[in-house]
């Protein structure tokens, strides 16, 4: 089985903190949040390479984190984009990402590199692997009213009899989470983009697929959370803090009190402050300030700032 980790999205809406940098590579606890992924599918004999798909703004970038990684299956595939307006869509990025590779005729795992998940990857692979058919990760939301952003599920046992994307009125809390495994004879992108289905999201190619074929979810409890709004990643930190504070061994705080869930990163100065629910990156500088649920990037100098739900790019100088 062939893997692919999709990275390809400029994640504006964590702009500036993404504007130069991937969500991917966004500091969850002490890992990445592909890196998690990456783990899993070094682990697992199942997978024979691992193609990061991505963009040719962020290639240098994923090239010199893979130098620094312990990983030896990733590989990096690029589409020739360099902006929002210019990308293919998911679907069409992994119709040209099968081609370019030559893996067509391979099983295939294709997950968000920018979803942080509870589950152990290789148990979706056992699932799969007990059912040779195409299968999804689900999740439920608890609401309906919930659900209504995602590619909505409706099962039989773990077969998907109704698939709907981004309904206006959901019919169900299960949505699909951008995990899915295909045996090779389903993977089926050029025959879907010919006639001239959408291109975007993957939950369309599922979608025409369940009329085609039998498709299983593999439904899970636990965490899930899509990294790609400044409050998805908020919580996804706050779930691997667990109400603890991460302060980088070289960074300094000084009369400060620290909340729950802040993580202080390396070289950063705290002075005369307050923070909750707040990350602090590399080199910052922050004093006689009050962050609430804020971002706060490297290298930016802050003062006498009270702020909540704050994002605030790199190099900046605010007081």
């Amino acid at each position: 089985m062939e893997a692919v980790v999709l990275a390809g999205g400029y994640a504006t809406r964590l702009w500036p903190i993404t504007r130069h940098r991937p969500k991917m590579l966004l500091p969850v606890g002490e890992q990445t949040v592909i890196d998690r992924i990456l783990a899993e599918l070094e682990d697992d004999d199942r997978i024979d390479s691992v193609y990061l798909s991505t963009n040719e703004r962020f290639v240098d970038v994923f090239d010199a984190h893979l130098a620094e990684s312990p990983f030896e299956k990733p590989q990096l595939s690029v589409e020739e984009t360099t902006e929002e307006d210019e990308k293919f869509g998911v679907i069409g990025a992994l119709a040209q990402l099968v081609d370019r590779e030559e893996i067509d005729g391979e099983d295939l795992l294709v997950i968000a590199g920018d979803n942080l998940i509870s589950f152990n990857v290789s148990d979706f692979l056992d699932s799969f692997d007990d059912k040779q058919a195409p299968t999804l990760a689900a999740y439920d939301v608890g609401a309906p009213a919930d659900a209504s952003e995602y590619g909505v599920i409706d099962v039989d046992g773990d077969e998907v009899i109704d698939f709907e994307e981004k309904p206006d009125d959901p019919a169900s809390s299960l949505v699909s989470i951008a995990c899915y495994a295909f045996p090779a004879e389903e993977v089926r992108f050029e025959e879907y983009l010919a006639n001239g289905n959408n291109p975007d999201e993957p939950g369309w190619f599922i979608q025409w697929l369940v009329d085609r074929c039998s498709v299983r979810a593999f439904t899970f409890d636990g965490a899930w959370y899509d990294i790609g709004t400044p409050e998805g990643y908020l919580d996804a930190v706050a779930w691997a803090l667990d109400g603890e504070n991460l302060v980088a061994s070289d960074a300094t705080v000084e009369n400060t009190t620290l909340g729950t869930n802040v993580h202080i990163m390396s070289g950063a100065r705290v002075t005369d402050s307050k923070l909750d629910r707040t990350l602090v990156f590399e080199d910052a500088v922050i004093s006689e300030s009050t962050f609430r649920e804020s971002i706060i990037d490297c290298e930016s100098e802050v003062s006498g700032l009270d702020l909540a739900g704050a994002l605030i790019g790199a190099h900046s100088e605010l007081s």
